[in-house]
């Protein structure tokens, strides 16, 4: 399984995974030219996807994901609520498959799974994907962690975790007030502080990569985020960080 962090922060996520020659896609906040240039970079060109995943209606996360549909000529998955929030957004598409939380589908040797988290969207998805001899979760978005949201990244193997915000830069930074609320929200986004206690409780000697995603360009620091991952991650494992402005090369699960 091969991982690729195409763009991760407030203005834009995008995120691929590739394994045995199949690959799909999970939320397209970028445009569709600068997504498949990223793709490129990123060591995945060349290959055909085989389907759109998106985690809730917010604009850095469907930004690009109806160009991109209608280009690939592939469906669209999510929630019933997700989808239907994004519908303007998206316009016509190839086709929409319902994914409810709670629910998985096979795709030939990896099978996808949604979870439900809390944030300020109609119903938001995490994802976990699981294959022969690995478990990928990737959970952002989400103000505060639970034991459902737990359950489904115990036993994972690689993570995409929110570490959105450093508390102090949040709370004396130059975001309007009604903004910081909403951010440091259990519908929100995840601080660092409590995205290292969900890492902490997740963690385990066979996990072997973090990925940091979600960094607030205005509110945290990457060696903030990688700081707090590392007082409960063990050394052994391999702590990436999710990039807003370039792909991450593909990491190998």
């Amino acid at each position: 399984m091969r991982l690729g962090v195409l763009a991760s922060g407030s203005r834009g996520n995008a995120f691929v995974i590739e394994h045995d020659g199949c690959m799909v896609f999970f939320d397209a906040g970028l445009s569709g030219k600068k997504h498949t240039q990223r793709l490129h970079e990123a060591g995945f060109g060349g290959l055909f996807p085989e389907a759109l995943f998106i985690s809730h209606e917010h604009s850095d996360h469907i930004k690009g994901a109806g160009v991109l549909a209608r280009k690939w000529n592939i469906p669209v998955y999510g929630s019933s609520g997700t989808l239907g929030a994004s519908r303007k957004s998206l316009r016509k598409l190839p086709g929409t498959e319902i994914l409810e939380n709670g629910t998985s589908v096979d795709f030939h040797s990896f099978t996808v799974s949604a979870f439900s988290v809390a944030h300020d969207a109609v119903d938001p998805s995490g994802y976990v994907i699981e294959w022969d001899s690995g478990k990928l979760g990737i959970a952002t978005d989400l103000g505060k962690s639970s034991p459902l949201v737990e359950a489904n990244l115990k036993g994972c193997s690689a993570v995409v975790l929110e570490f959105n915000h450093d508390e102090e830069m949040l709370w004396n930074g130059s975001y309007p007030w009604y903004l910081k609320q909403r951010i440091a929200s259990t519908t929100g986004h995840l601080s660092n502080s409590t995205a290292s206690d969900l890492l902490g409780t997740v963690y385990h000697k066979e996990m072997r990569v973090c990925v940091l995603a979600h960094l607030s360009q205005e509110n945290n620091i990457p060696h903030l985020a990688e700081n707090a991952s590392r007082e409960v991650a063990g050394g052994t494992i391999k702590i990436h960080i999710g990039m807003q402005d370039e792909a991450l090369p593909a990491l190998d699960l």
